[in-house]
C-alpha cells in the first residue's frame, strides 16, 4: 500500500470508548472502531474512525458473545458504509500500560478482515493528569501491525500518529467526566442482560 497511512477518530467516539472504561474503573473494557479507509488525491491514507461500540465490562475474552456482537456490528454499519477499523481496550489495573494478549488476539480477528485496523489502548496517566494540563492529544496509545505483523506502539518512531478530528475533545470530555456522564454508556454486557437497552447509545450526546 503506497502512501502514508493515518488514524483519525471523531470526538463521540472518543470520548464514548474512555467514558466507558470510567464506567467500568475496577474492570477491564474493550469496544470496536467503526468507520473507513479514505484515500486523498496526494496518495495519503486515512482510517477515519467515525463511531465505536462499547461491548464489554466482564468475561470480554468470551467468544460466543464476542462473535454474536461483531456480527451484529457489522452487520449495522455496513449499511452506513462503514466497516470495523480496530479495537479499543482498557485494562483492568491502572497501572497496566501492556497491550494484552486478549487484546492482541481480538486485534488479529478484526486485521484479517481489514489490514489497516488498529489497536487502542486507554493510557491512564494521560487521563488522570488531562484535568491539570491542556493537551489536546488523544488519552489513547495506537498500536498498528510492524512488518513482522506484530502489534507495536505507533508514533515512537515517527509512524502513523492517532488524532482527534475535532481539537477541543478533551475540553469537552472533561465536561462529560465532571457530570458524571458515564452513568449513561451501554455496552454489550448491558444489551445482552437487558435487549431494551441501546448498544448504540443514540441518546448519550443528546
Amino acid at each position: 500500500m503506497g502512501g502514508e497511512l493515518k488514524y483519525e477518530i471523531a470526538q463521540n467516539a472518543y470520548i464514548k470508548l474512555v467514558l466507558h472504561a470510567l464506567k467500568h474503573k475496577t474492570a477491564a473494557v474493550n469496544g470496536v472502531l467503526a468507520g473507513s479507509l479514505v484515500i486523498s488525491t496526494d496518495g495519503c491514507h486515512t482510517v477515519q474512525v467515525s463511531d465505536a461500540v462499547p461491548l464489554f465490562h466482564s468475561q470480554i475474552a468470551l467468544l460466543p458473545s464476542l462473535e454474536i456482537a461483531l456480527i451484529q456490528i457489522e452487520e449495522y454499519y455496513r449499511a452506513q458504509d462503514m466497516g470495523i477499523v480496530g479495537y479499543f481496550h482498557a485494562n483492568e489495573r491502572f497501572d497496566d500500560a501492556e497491550l494484552s494478549s486478549v487484546a492482541k488476539n481480538i486485534g488479529d480477528h478484526i486485521y484479517r478482515n481489514f489490514s489497516q485496523a488498529a489497536v487502542i489502548l486507554l493510557d491512564n496517566q494521560k487521563l488522570k493528569s488531562l484535568p491539570k494540563g491542556k493537551d489536546r492529544s488523544p488519552v489513547v496509545q495506537l498500536y498498528t501491525k510492524d512488518a513482522s505483523k506484530n502489534w507495536k506502539l505507533a508514533g515512537s518512531d515517527g509512524s502513523s500518529q492517532l488524532t482527534i478530528k475535532e481539537p477541543s475533545a478533551n475540553v469537552v470530555l472533561l465536561d462529560y467526566i465532571a457530570s458524571e456522564k458515564w452513568q449513561d454508556i451501554v455496552d454489550f454486557d448491558d444489551h445482552l442482560d437487558d435487549i431494551s437497552k441501546d448498544w448504540l447509545n443514540p441518546e448519550l450526546f443528546k
